[in-house]
């Protein structure tokens, strides 16, 4: 007996949870049914026609229709051949009912399940994406939504419509000879013992496909983002062989069960066909007084029907391809968004940041990045942050604007704890430049003014460039501030890129700055430059400033020393080189670290 958690019973939860997708459409899906109604109906008229034809050899002259009005008159030699044409044209307006208007609803739900998925990647936690690579998340858009929606139409459309047809032609064989009828019943119970077993073994083939389909586009796209780093390191040869691995251990599994599928096909044809053997001796063997006509188109029916019933067995594969793949779909549209119990908005704060006794460790893990860090600033002051990487710097600053959750400490944004805001409020005070610059394939107007920037005015975002002093390098440009800047800003420098970060920081005009290591691992000119952008970008606002560089934070009003998730020294740049300690060991080798991410 099935229980609530077995295969069978979460197969039917998920692909019953799959088909609720296709109720915006239920107007043309109800039509696409109605055209294989029609469809299915014509078969056995087709086996029908056969028997006047045959009976119609030996006497073309007989009548069809002998009491029906204005018909009496009509000869089989005339009315099959009409018959025929009238009965192909009633097909074709079911199969172009049915086809096309499925082929709408299996195109809306392809993206109505893209939408939704693309939708919820835009709300899901930072942690989600710290566990999940991207190859896999790109190959549930594009590869398992099209196996997906395999399952919701293409596989209903076989159901509907070689369903309806075994239907029809098994009424008509019923109607025409139960006896022998009955006979075709018996291997019914053999076609489903083999359907069970196949289906579990294409739906555990399915998943691996998946895994294997998202290790691909992985290798592919990770390739493609870093080329420059293959090419510089000689990572061709390497790169050839690890797509050509995850390319083959694709194929290898595809042919698994495509295997499965040629063993299982000819077996159910050939069981289909020793049933069909036996009945047609059993027709010869108990002809009784049944005319030709009536042998030929009882023959014609049973033959029709492996076809469909074979067509049915197979959608099984289908099937579980799809909710193979709506298993990982709806696994990531049920994970939980990001959280969002704020109930605080206000249009502007001064930006005064205090920070008391937080502890922080990522979920999941056990070891504490953050311990007991506690700090204040007032609203235009500059707060700098130094230490070694993984000391976690990075940590602090991606909890203010809520990017992970805390739970032991308080971060109070003008006395407001960040957690009681509106999270899209909280992130429209705070306003962020990282060292690795995210620019959009797009102009570069749009990047400055990118999201809720989106429509300010052109002098705004050119007073913006102007004081990021990235106009001497945009009036150089082909179109200016209408130029594209290529995927991730490929076009330009790296001093370039991080000018037009503080353009859009700028243009934001956000109370909170958060500087992530914005002027590492540039030349000297860029920096210069930057530097004397960010001088304009802090005037006036609360900054918090996390980097590598001595010109950075020298004028500091307060510079926090963190090792190891702790607060080890706290001064001014004077102060601390008198204490002759931490900072001053980190300031004789003038602050210039490797540079990693923190977040760990």
């Amino acid at each position: 007996m099935t229980t609530p958690d077995s295969p069978a019973a979460s197969s039917l939860k998920i692909y019953l949870r799959l088909l609720s997708y296709v109720r915006p459409y239920a107007g043309m899906f109800a039509l696409s049914i109605l055209g294989f109604v029609i469809f299915a109906s014509t078969q056995p008229m087709l086996a029908g026609i056969l028997k006047y034809f045959v009976d119609g050899l030996s006497n073309p002259e007989a009548v069809l229709f002998p009491n029906v009005p204005y018909l009496r008159d009509l000869q089989l030699l005339q009315a099959v051949p009409m018959l025929i044409v009238l009965i192909a044209a009633w097909q074709g307006l079911g199969s172009f009912l049915g086809n096309f208007y499925l082929a709408k609803v299996s195109l809306g739900l392809v993206h109505d399940l893209r939408v939704e998925l693309f939708n919820k990647l835009l709300v899901l936690p930072n942690r989600y994406f710290d566990t999940h690579n991207s190859g896999h998340l790109i190959s549930r858009i594009t590869f398992n939504v099209t196996m997906v929606t395999g399952a919701a139409t293409d596989a209903i459309k076989v159901v509907i419509r070689e369903g309806l047809t075994v239907v029809f032609l098994f009424v008509y064989l019923l109607w025409m000879n139960w006896q022998l009828t009955l006979v075709m019943v018996a291997i019914l119970p053999l076609i489903a013992v083999m359907v069970s077993s196949t289906s579990k073994k294409f739906r555990k083939q399915s998943k691996k496909i998946q895994v294997a389909m998202g290790d691909v586009t992985h290798v592919a796209s990770e390739t493609i983002q870093g080329y420059r780093v293959v090419r510089s390191f000689g990572g061709e040869a390497y790169e050839q062989q690890r797509f050509a691995l995850a390319s083959q251990s694709n194929t290898d599994k595809q042919l698994r069960m495509t295997k499965t599928g040629a063993v299982y096909t000819p077996m159910l044809q050939l069981v289909i066909y020793s049933a069909m053997a036996v009945l047609m001796f059993l027709v010869l063997f108990l002809r009784g007084d049944a005319t030709a006509g009536d042998l030929v188109a009882y023959i014609t029916a049973a033959g029709l029907l492996p076809k469909p019933i074979r067509q049915l067995s197979e959608v099984s594969s289908t099937i579980q391809k799809g909710v193979a793949g709506a298993e990982s779909i709806f696994e990531q549209l049920d994970v939980e968004p990001e959280s969002d119990t704020g109930t605080v908005e206000l249009e502007r704060v001064e930006g005064r940041l205090e920070v008391r006794n937080l502890s922080f460790t990522y979920p999941g893990t056990e070891r504490e990045v953050l311990r007991d860090i506690s700090f204040s600033a007032d609203p235009g002051q500059m707060i700098a942050l130094v230490g070694r990487s993984g000391s976690g710097k990075s940590t602090l600053a991606a909890l203010i604007p809520r990017f992970y959750h805390h739970d032991i400490g308080q971060i109070l944004l003008d006395g407001v704890e960040v957690e009681s805001y509106r999270l899209r409020n909280l992130r429209r005070h705070v306003a962020q430049v990282t060292q690795h610059v995210t620019l959009f394939n797009d102009t570069i107007a749009n990047n400055i003014a990118y999201g809720d920037l989106a429509g300010a005015p052109r002098e705004d975002i050119e007073k913006a460039a102007k004081d990021a002093y990235a106009m001497d390098f945009i009036a150089q440009m082909p179109q200016g501030l209408d130029t594209q800047v290529g995927e991730n800003g490929v076009l330009l420098s790296g001093g370039q890129r991080q000018r037009l970060a503080i353009a859009r920081a700028l243009l934001k005009n956000a109370p909170l700055l958060i500087l992530d290591e914005a002027t590492s691992a540039l030349d000297t000119e860029s920096e210069r430059h930057i530097q004397a952008a960010l001088d304009k970008v802090m005037k006036g606002r609360t900054t918090l400033v996390i980097a590598h560089r001595l010109s950075t934070i020298e004028k500091a009003d307060l510079i926090l020393v963190m090792d190891q998730g702790q607060i080890v020294e706290r001064g001014t740049h004077t102060q601390l080189l008198e204490q002759n300690g931490y900072y001053s060991r980190l300031h004789a080798m003038g602050l210039e670290e490797p540079v990693h991410n923190d977040i760990a």
